[in-house]
């Protein structure tokens, strides 16, 4: 079998698995990594929402072959270490916020969110409301007015 080689959360990891392998599987089958959740399999729900190289992406969607070996991919057990203090400003929000009821799409929407507040800076500019329309994660609890008020908050703590 192939062996596959990437970063995760901060470390060098080599899998023995074919490259037409989901890295969702990978993740969670393989390394044991189970934040990101198994919602559709096929980049709808996005429950799976993950980064790589600081962007967002379903690993649900992608090839672990697909990977580059000096590709990072950061789920939301390694979100804390790519800022400062114990938990990342998202995180903290999410908290503050009292976002989570069954907790299912949540490291997904705090990963898409985090993505989105850098890829709106990068672009010279602060999240806006209609800006949060772009995340299409679905919670299955209905809980968006808090999940758009995290956002805000988090947004606003990410300097």
């Amino acid at each position: 079998m192939p062996k596959q080689t990437f970063i995760l959360n901060g470390r060098t990891v080599t899998v023995d698995v074919n490259d037409d392998v989901r890295v969702l599987w990978v993740l969670r089958d393989l390394l044991g990594v189970t934040g990101p959740k198994y919602g559709c399999g096929i980049n709808v729900c996005k429950a799976c929402t993950s980064h790589v190289n600081g962007l967002a992406f379903n690993p649900c969607s992608v090839r672990v072959g697909d990977l580059k070996p000096n590709d990072r991919v950061t789920t939301i057990e390694g979100l804390a270490d790519t800022a400062p203090g114990e938990l990342h400003p998202m995180q903290r929000a999410w908290l503050e916020q009292d976002v989570s009821q069954c907790g299912y799409c949540q490291p997904g929407q705090i990963m898409a969110a985090v993505a989105l507040v850098k890829r709106l800076r990068r672009e010279g500019r602060e999240l806006r409301d209609s800006d949060l329309d772009q995340i299409r994660n679905i919670c299955r609890c209905g809980t968006y007015f808090r999940i758009r008020e995290a956002i805000e908050q988090g947004a606003r703590a990410m300097r």
